[in-house]
């Protein structure tokens, strides 16, 4: 834990990343007020994909999200609404207007991470705003044994496609646990730039470094996915939004991660409700792939964001 506070493991010590993770936070904090003021997008995140938009000191942002069962089921399942669900909870606060440091909590691998963003800094293009920010977060997956009673609970989706319970879900859980209790923790770090065009097209690129994508490996490695985004506002209550994250294939992780949906904002609520191929939600294991084809609609889900901004 102090070697990855320091970022010190051997892995992640690269010049070039030490160097762009140390130096962003800088003229992030030290950013004027008027940057900090403009606004690409409206929510701190897409569907998965973090935004520069900047926090308020003191601000609290409370989150609830959801991912279901495949549209491709049909009524008889309520189109993936009845039975598999996989949830996340987060929770943030702003303790300096250009900082927010946060937690996440996904009952896939009871996936736990504690995350910092530093955001602020922005400027005026010819185009509209433009605004920057760096994001760090450290995880752990704390479901390494059957025992604790996780196998019913559909936390894992089986190669293939199909939601792991039961049984299958204990066999999937076991194949993992000789190298998962050495092997729980992740990590990553990501620079957010974001861009508005014409006044109503906010749009993202979130390149992201990855240390141990995939639990499952004895040997952990380092890898890097670029995420993009982008949001039409249509007015300021309704927008329409999408992203697709570029990952290195590995096994169980072979596909990019898309979705696309509906943002609906009223006064402290971000409500989204979208279609995504990627059943898992928390950083690590989004960016990291999907197990399956975007392309391939029966691979669809429904799911939905709900975040809160409370400010005192």
């Amino acid at each position: 834990m102090k070697a990855w506070l320091g970022l010190c493991i051997p892995r992640l010590c690269i010049p070039g990343l030490r160097i762009l993770v140390l130096s962003i936070p800088i003229p992030c904090l030290t950013a004027p007020s008027a940057a900090s003021a403009q606004t690409v997008f409206a929510s701190t995140q897409s569907a998965t994909l973090p935004t520069a938009a900047p926090s308020d000191a003191g601000d609290i942002l409370v989150e609830i999200s959801h991912r279901f069962g495949y549209l491709s089921d049909g009524a008889s399942d309520l189109w993936g609404l009845d039975g598999f669900v996989l949830n996340r909870l987060g929770l943030a606060y702003a303790p300096h207007d250009h900082l927010t440091v946060g937690i996440l909590r996904s009952n896939s691998l009871d996936n736990t991470e504690f995350n910092a963003r530093f955001a602020g800094l922005g400027f005026d293009a010819p185009t509209g705003p433009v605004e920057f920010a760096a994001q760090a977060g450290i995880a752990w997956n704390l479901q390494v044994d059957t025992a604790g009673g996780h196998d019913g609970h559909q936390h894992v989706v089986l190669h293939g496609g199909n939601a792991g319970t039961g049984d299958n879900a204990g066999t999937a859980n076991r194949s993992r646990d000789e190298t998962a209790e050495a092997n729980e923790m992740q990590a990553y770090a990501q620079v957010i730039a974001n861009a508005m065009v014409a006044g109503r097209l906010a749009l993202g690129v979130v390149p992201t470094f990855l240390w141990n994508p995939r639990i499952e490996d004895a040997d952990p490695v380092s890898t890097v996915s670029v995420g993009v985004n982008g949001q039409l506002y249509l007015d300021r209550t309704w927008s329409v939004f999408g992203e697709w994250i570029f990952s290195q294939p590995r096994q169980d992780q072979e596909y990019d991660s898309g979705s696309f949906g509906v943002e609906i904002r009223t006064r402290g609520h971000f409500f989204k409700l979208l279609v995504t191929n990627q059943h898992q939600m928390n950083p690590m294991q989004t960016l990291a792939g999907a197990a399956e084809d975007f392309l391939d609609p029966g691979s669809w889900r429904i799911g939905f964001n709900i975040q809160r901004r409370l400010r005192f």
